[in-house]
């Protein structure tokens, strides 16, 4: 049975993809800041036939990330699949956004998830498992009013690939999802300029969004596959190339949406 750990797993894409691996017959370790809301998460995996656990953890903290991987090893002795999913979004302009916005943002999307990924490293390398992290379209195109979400998954992804050409030998498998736009809350509790919740959904621009089960399925089929890039959503493939070979079309096409 397979141990998978998923960060920021109590809502959203988080939870999607707990219930798609417990359904798989993996063992999962619901992890969120939110404490109360990872039990509850738990609760349903268990009340489904699962094996599950809910912790509360907060990865901007090492600490608490080093202590949510020993109560995993110590009651299942081991990782498999760490998932690094925890992420949170902000909106406004470069000019207009505080440097206490990024950072925050940067803590909970980048270090947040090299945090946990810290943590789990000598599980996973004993187990020769995976690790993978959610990116985004914004991991390789600007996203107008999103700098430091789009940072953030521009590092992610620096990160990721680096680590996967350091344990190339180790058998370590290094997973990146790409998705395009997940139908969660995200943006509903976006940080604005000031760092207060912003004033207006920060997805209220978004046209076409996946839901997150048809996410989760493929993130799980892609990281059950070994794949080191998983395209989620055919709109993601089309920005990819749209960004690369039309540049400027695409930051005219996003600016419209704006």
């Amino acid at each position: 049975m397979q141990r998978v750990v998923i960060t920021g797993a109590a809502h959203g894409l988080g939870r999607a993809l707990a219930t798609r691996f417990a359904q798989a017959g993996a063992a999962v370790v619901v992890l969120d800041v939110d404490a109360a809301a990872a039990a509850r998460g738990a609760d349903t995996l268990v009340a489904g036939g699962a094996e599950a656990l809910g912790l509360g953890c907060d990865v901007t903290s090492p600490d608490a990330c080093r202590q949510a991987i020993a109560e995993v090893t110590k009651r299942w002795g081991g990782v498999d699949v760490l998932i690094n999913n925890a992420g949170i979004t902000h909106v406004g302009r470069v000019q207009e956004t505080g440097i206490e916005v990024l950072r925050r943002v940067l803590e909970v999307n980048f270090f947040g998830a090299v945090n946990a990924t810290l943590a789990a490293l000598p599980e996973l390398l004993a187990q020769r498992g995976c690790v993978a992290a959610i990116s985004s379209v914004a991991g390789f195109a600007p996203l107008a009013r999103r700098a430091g979400y789009v940072a953030s998954k521009h590092a992610l992804e620096g990160f990721f690939d680096t680590l996967r050409s350091e344990h190339l030998r180790d058998g370590l498998r290094v997973t990146l999802a790409r998705p395009s736009y997940v139908h969660t809350d995200i943006g509903t509790r976006a940080l604005g300029p000031d760092g207060r919740p912003a004033a207006a959904d920060a997805r209220s621009d978004v046209t076409h969004e996946i839901e997150p089960a048809v996410a989760a399925d493929q993130i799980f089929r892609g990281i059950e596959a070994g794949k080191r890039l998983v395209w989620v959503g055919r709109e993601a493939r089309l920005a990819w190339w749209l960004a690369h070979l039309a540049p400027r079309s695409y930051e005219r096409l996003m600016l419209r949406r704006q």
